[in-house]
């Protein structure tokens, strides 16, 4: 497959991700690129085929105290950051909502340690609930629309153990007016919903990615709740 000009992907992105919510299924346009991808990875705007950067700097400066501490990669991709954290001794259950994805990731990394499985973040698995001591978060609050966000971030909090620690780098916005999308960049107001769930701002770290801004904001769940 030629490779198509990274515009010309962002076009086929914003047509799949429109019609999917015409449709009332947000998140089934990943499928669908992953599948028409047939196995090419530069049709994948987001799959760099190494961990996200930041995910690593984390790891770095963040040595685990206790013996294989569990960790949920949501929207796992094509798996480079659930493997990066197996390399650190995480149990890792990493999911996506694409059976291609998933099926790509075990062909990636045939012998890896991680639990790859296909789930829904808008269907989680009741074992899931509060069930995880690092839940890692990379860009995919973003690319659903505003209209589903508090269900996506009250679902993504849930699955945070107490105790544990909630891992997001997300595209952030000055702004609370919608933007056009996708990716739709979080607002704080929309990063403030997390505290609602339970969960306390830890540390943040601005940075710039294709020169947009970016956050990277580690959360804690410091009691029980909800």
């Amino acid at each position: 497959m030629s490779e198509q000009q990274p515009e010309t992907i962002q076009q086929k992105i914003k047509q799949l991700a429109t019609q999917a919510i015409k449709q009332s299924k947000p998140s089934s346009w990943f499928e669908v690129l992953y599948a028409e991808s047939q196995g090419d990875a530069t049709q994948v705007p987001w799959a760099n085929l190494t961990p996200h950067p930041y995910l690593q700097n984390w790891l770095n400066t963040h040595p685990q105290t206790r013996e294989k501490p569990s960790a949920l990669v949501i929207g796992c991709g094509l798996g480079d950051d659930a493997e990066a954290l197996a390399k650190h001794e995480f149990q890792v259950t990493a999911f996506d909502i694409s059976p291609t994805a998933v099926t790509w990731c075990q062909q990636r990394f045939p012998n890896s340690a991680v639990t790859y499985i296909v789930a829904d973040l808008f269907a989680i698995p009741i074992q899931w609930q509060q069930a995880f001591d690092l839940v890692f978060e990379c860009r995919n609050i973003q690319a659903l629309p505003l209209n589903v966000r508090s269900l996506v971030i009250e679902s993504v909090a849930s699955m945070v153990a107490v105790g544990g620690t909630l891992l997001i780098i997300t595209g952030f916005r000055e702004t609370e007016a919608e933007p056009d999308g996708p990716p739709w960049s979080v607002s704080e107001s929309e990063l403030t919903q997390f505290t609602a769930w339970g969960l306390t701002e830890i540390s943040r770290f601005p940075f710039l990615e294709s020169n947009k801004q970016r956050l990277r904001i580690e959360y804690r769940r410091e009691l029980s709740t909800k």
